[in-house]
């Protein structure tokens, strides 16, 4: 994918090819409205002004999202990456495409659906995930694997965000999580999250802790895009400011 003149060049290789092309003009946030966005006098307009080029994309790729966000649930980001790191070197397999550099490693897809659903619990262990995660991940990949997770894409972000939260292990946080990359819901939010309350609670009313019923409180007048406004305050940079140790960094590989 290139930038051109008039627009993007795009180029595909594989058996997907054909819907990586039709699926870009959504991965690009090109379909994003910004209907019904006409946010008031202060921080957020002003932020929607400075940054008009932000979207909300929209992937369609419903597996390739959860399973990395499932990685992300109760542990720090860290963690996350390189448990999902480990598991897309160890199980991924080289793109199509002429795409290889001499003396780097290939391009490498995430693991398959049908892959990930066949290990045991325990062979997820030496990447990081508790049997807990690796069960989740496993359902997960069952469903994508009978061709019943990328389905939800076509429909409507709230009906898709409420059959992902009949998935077990799945709540509202990995439910808006997946849903404003793979589905392109702007309204989404992450309840349940570590920092975004506390982003929005001090971004909006200058506080510097906040809980999801306050960040919910202060998201409502932005009804339909408040998924849009937590970008536009992380695109920013703002944080609320930072007091006592951070979170440790765990590892049960060798337990």
């Amino acid at each position: 994918m290139t930038l051109a003149r008039e627009g993007v060049l795009v180029h595909a290789w594989g058996p997907g090819a054909t819907w990586a092309l039709e699926a870009t003009p959504d991965l690009l946030g090109a379909r994003d409205s910004l209907e019904g966005f006409e946010p008031g006098r202060g921080l957020v307009r002003d932020l929607h002004r400075r940054m008009p080029g932000l979207r909300i994309n929209r992937s369609r790729s419903v597996f390739e999202a959860i399973v990395p966000t499932i990685l992300a649930q109760k542990v720090t980001g860290v963690e996350a990456g390189r448990a999902w790191k480990g598991l897309i070197r160890a199980f991924g397999e080289p793109a199509p495409g002429p795409h290889r550099v001499p003396g780097l490693a290939s391009l490498l897809l995430p693991p398959a659906a049908g892959t990930l659903a066949a290990m045991p619990y325990h062979a997820y262990h030496p990447f990081g995930v508790e049997m807990r995660r690796a069960n989740v991940i496993r359902a997960a990949a069952r469903e994508a694997a009978g061709g019943r997770l990328e389905p939800l894409a076509d429909l409507p972000p709230t009906e898709a965000s409420r059959r992902l939260r009949a998935l077990p292990g799945v709540g509202p946080w990995t439910a808006a999580e997946v849903a404003v990359v793979a589905f392109g819901d702007a309204d989404a939010v992450s309840v349940g999250d570590f920092h975004i309350p506390d982003t929005v609670s001090w971004a909006l009313a200058g506080e510097p802790r906040g809980t999801d019923q306050r960040m919910l409180e202060l998201l409502e007048p932005f009804a339909g895009h408040r998924g849009r406004v937590i970008r536009l305050l992380e695109a920013a940079g703002i944080q609320a400011p930072r007091f006592g140790p951070k979170a440790t960094v765990r590892s049960i590989r060798r337990l």
